[in-house]
């Protein structure tokens, strides 16, 4: 390693932990200001509050560092051209692959971080402060039921399922309806329950009715106080898939979802694959954000870079049509428009591009 990579990675770590540190500072004092008024109402511990907010951190240093390394690489490369080194180096000969290899390196090795946080630690994390916030924080019971903001599921070949509220170990369903078609997708049958619950690898439901339409038109109803169902879904099934996030998932509990209920739930085996190709690409953003930001740092002027003001400026414009587009094909991929692994890259390939279109168009 020689001197000069040593004495560029070291400038550029040191303002990577300048531009870190201050969108983490920004990120947790508005997370902080808009949180607190709900703590402050349920007589909150501190100690508790504080807890949350540090297991907060793994999660929104996944989202804001290809920020701060776009950032980081613009003002680098600004104060080097003020100090006129760049254009020392590029007189002494040195080649800009080598001039910009620090950079490189750094992104790599944030991106395999950012890779073994968003697979381990991020979810851990991130079930942690939600156990948190509603067991010590806002003091429910460990058992309390959560409402489901996508209720209906496919449980079979002919059969639909309704539910909803489901308790967070996921053995407890609420507002249960069970509806069972025909292959002219006409209904032939359908169960109301009050709650279903899971024993003995068994789902009983209790407190409903079942309805059987015939032919002719007649309906016959029978009320039961408790029954068994034949459903072949399993708590984890619930906590992951119906009432939780992808984001509480590790990368392994998506793969075993997706294999298990790919048959069953093709809409939502898009949306978490979409979001676990998704969570592979994004650490790789920062790879993509240093070869945009040395670009645009090398063409506005030759080997010149431009002022902090102009750096902060230009990486939060290109921060926010990155955001933007990425937001965009992950909605297309859940949606079904597009494929999950296209979905998942589109962003990184689109804007490795133009970083490269850039680079190319440098005058060196």
């Amino acid at each position: 390693m020689t001197i000069l990579f040593r004495y560029l990675f070291r400038e550029y770590a040191k303002i990577f932990t300048m531009c870190f540190s201050g969108l983490m500072t920004v990120y947790l004092v508005i997370d902080f200001f808009e949180k607190v008024r709900r703590f402050l109402r349920y007589d909150a511990n501190w100690l508790d509050v504080l807890t949350y907010f540090i297991l907060k951190v793994p999660a929104i240093s996944f989202q804001i560092a290809p920020m701060a390394i776009l950032m980081a690489t613009l003002l680098t490369f600004g104060l080097l051209s003020r100090g006129h080194e760049i254009t020392a180096m590029r007189s002494c000969g040195i080649s800009l692959l080598r001039v910009t290899s620090p950079f490189i390196v750094f992104a790599t090795g944030i991106s395999l971080v950012l890779l073994l946080f968003s697979s381990t630690v991020i979810p851990w994390a991130a079930n942690k402060s939600e156990e948190i916030r509603t067991m010590r924080i806002e003091k429910k019971p460990p058992a309390a039921a959560v409402k489901l903001s996508q209720p209906w599921t496919r449980v079979g070949t002919d059969s639909l399922m309704h539910v909803t509220s489901v308790s967070i170990g996921g053995e407890l369903l609420g507002g249960v309806r069970l509806f069972q078609f025909d292959r002219d997708f006409q209904l032939t049958g359908m169960t109301e329950a009050a709650e279903a619950r899971f024993s003995d690898s068994t789902w009983i439901l209790y407190g409903g009715l079942q309805r059987q339409f015939s032919p002719d038109g007649t309906v016959s109803t029978t009320v039961f106080d408790h029954q068994a169902s034949g459903l072949t879904l399993i708590p984890d099934d619930f906590t992951t898939w119906l009432a939780g996030d992808s984001e509480l998932m590790t990368f392994h509990d998506i793969r075993a979802y997706s294999r298990r209920r790919l048959q069953q739930g093709g809409s939502q085996a898009a949306r978490l694959k979409t979001d676990y190709y998704g969570r592979i690409a994004f650490p790789f953003v920062t790879v993509v954000m240093v070869l945009v930001g040395i670009a645009l740092s090398l063409r506005r002027s030759g080997t010149r870079g431009g002022g902090m003001a102009m750096g902060i400026g230009q990486a939060l414009a290109v921060g926010f049509c990155f955001w933007t587009m990425h937001s965009i094909a992950i909605a297309l991929g859940r949606g079904g428009a597009l494929t999950p692994l296209i979905a998942a890259w589109m962003g990184n390939i689109l804007f490795l591009s133009f970083g490269l279109y850039l680079m190319f168009k440098v005058r060196y």
